[in-house]
């Protein structure tokens, strides 16, 4: 497994998002454990997460709690970062809110530490900033809980260049990673992803497929990828993480599975290399 950097951790050159095996549609448990597992058996050893993945706010972090019984479960988990996030919730109904006070950040912090198990939290990231509450003062929370060593690495997420600059000086250029959305239909993070490679900032893009599974030649911008693909006889969301991972040496996607053969197909995505014309040609698309 190819590896890349998350401030001090070395980590698999490809992650794996568990939203998918928490929220609308989401298989059964057996299922995601195989998908975890599996994930580990490839060489996984970066898995993201949210206290908020689940159907309502009645099952908070569940997607926390499955990890951390797929983990227990193996003797060989000790080296998976698992990174999760505070600040966005589910409410009961199922819809989506915001709390970026510190004090719920800190709750929250002391929430997942309990559902994972662990004594600090290998990359804690503020999920998505709240207009209600200044972005200093939510920065600041996640700052404190870095000085506390209840997390061992601070990420923010959903952040444009400017709040990226603020979280890195208020955490003392400690600002280990950057979650946006980033995929072929959703590019406009490229200024991000250029200033986290000008700070050294891991990039993990969510949603990084954001509709290729719908490649199979519609004249979209996702039609270049099908090509690519079969040029190669691999997966467009294959040729889609090697195009991420050729962007940039800060990039680190983090695909989206509930299925233990689509973590391989993704993994096995780190040996594909394309040339330089075929990435000129997934850039222009």
């Amino acid at each position: 497994m190819k590896t890349r950097r998350i401030g001090t951790a070395e980590v698999s050159a490809i992650g794996l998002g568990a939203m998918p095996m928490s929220i609308e549609g989401r298989p059964d448990e057996s299922r995601s454990l195989a998908t975890i597992h599996a994930a580990i058996d490839a060489g996984v050893t970066l898995i993201d997460t949210a206290d908020a993945y689940s159907l309502n706010g009645g099952e908070h972090g569940h997607n926390e709690a499955l990890i951390a019984k797929a983990l227990a479960s193996r003797s060989d988990s000790s080296e998976v970062l698992v990174a999760t996030k505070g600040g966005h919730l589910r409410l009961a109904d199922g819809t989506w809110t915001l709390d970026g006070s510190p004090e719920h950040l800190k709750a929250a912090c002391e929430a997942s530490l309990s559902r994972l198990g662990v004594e600090a939290i290998g990359l804690y990231q503020f999920h998505r900033p709240d207009p209600k509450v200044p972005y200093e003062e939510s920065i600041g929370a996640i700052r404190d809980l870095l000085d506390e060593g209840k997390i061992q690495r601070a990420g923010t997420s959903n952040a444009n260049p400017e709040q990226i600059r603020v979280t890195n000086d208020i955490l003392g250029g400690r600002l280990a990673s950057v979650q946006n959305q980033f995929s072929p239909a959703f590019r406009s993070s490229e200024p991000e992803l250029e200033l986290c490679e000008e700070l050294g900032i891991a990039f993990l893009p969510w949603s990084p497929f954001g509709g290729i599974t719908k490649a199979a030649g519609f004249g979209s911008t996702f039609a270049p990828f099908a090509k690519v693909a079969g040029a190669h006889g691999v997966s467009p969301q294959e040729v889609c993480l090697a195009w991420l991972l050729a962007k940039s040496p800060v990039m680190v996607p983090i695909p989206g599975s509930s299925r233990p053969e689509t973590i391989r197909s993704s993994v096995s995505a780190t040996e594909l290399v394309l040339s330089a014309d075929e990435l000129a040609e997934l850039d222009a698309a």
